[in-house]
């Protein structure tokens, strides 16, 4: 097992060294708008996995992949010449999905522009439903000592030495 950094300077080179063999030693038309993005090797450095994108539609993806798989041994070979492992890795090649993705991104950025968009217009004509400021604050007169609060409303005072309530007659109850 090679250590994650050594892996990861591996999958590096083999992306530098796929993409400069499809610019100057394969001669597909089909690869001409072929990006290498990215790659990732194994653990064990066996298997390597080269991410890719395509410039066009379906039949430029469909054909670059068809074109990627036939040079699948060219590209191996010269991943095996400038690497020096000692056992090449295999290379598999996948589609990247980032472009779908950062497109679906931008997709949902236009929609959230749009609802604040509307939200705008809607809100130039508005008026708080309430006060302006719906915060309280404190009165200035302090008039509320005064006010009786819950059973001293109704003319009972309230015993604080025990749980009994005296009322107005004097007849006392407890809770």
């Amino acid at each position: 097992m090679a250590d994650a950094p050594r892996a990861r300077r591996l999958a590096k080179r083999i992306s530098q060294i796929v993409a400069s063999t499809l610019e100057h030693e394969v001669k597909d038309p089909r690869l001409a708008m072929v990006t290498i993005t990215d790659a990732r090797v194994t653990a064990d450095l066996r298997e390597a996995t080269v991410f890719y994108t395509v410039y066009g539609g379906e039949a430029e993806r469909a054909g670059s992949a068809a074109a990627l798989a036939s040079a699948r041994g060219v590209l191996r070979t010269a991943v095996g010449r400038q690497t020096g492992v000692r056992f090449t890795p295999t290379l598999e090649f996948v589609p990247d999905a980032v472009p779908e993705g950062a497109a679906r991104l931008d997709e949902l950025l236009e929609g959230a522009r749009r609802a604040d968009a509307e939200v705008a217009t809607l809100a130039v004509g508005a008026s708080y439903a309430g006060e302006a400021d719906p915060y309280r604050k404190p009165r200035e007169d302090d008039d509320l000592d005064e006010v009786p609060v819950g059973d001293e409303a109704d003319g009972a005072e309230r015993d604080d030495r025990a749980d009994v309530t005296v009322d107005g007659d004097g007849a006392r109850s407890t809770r």
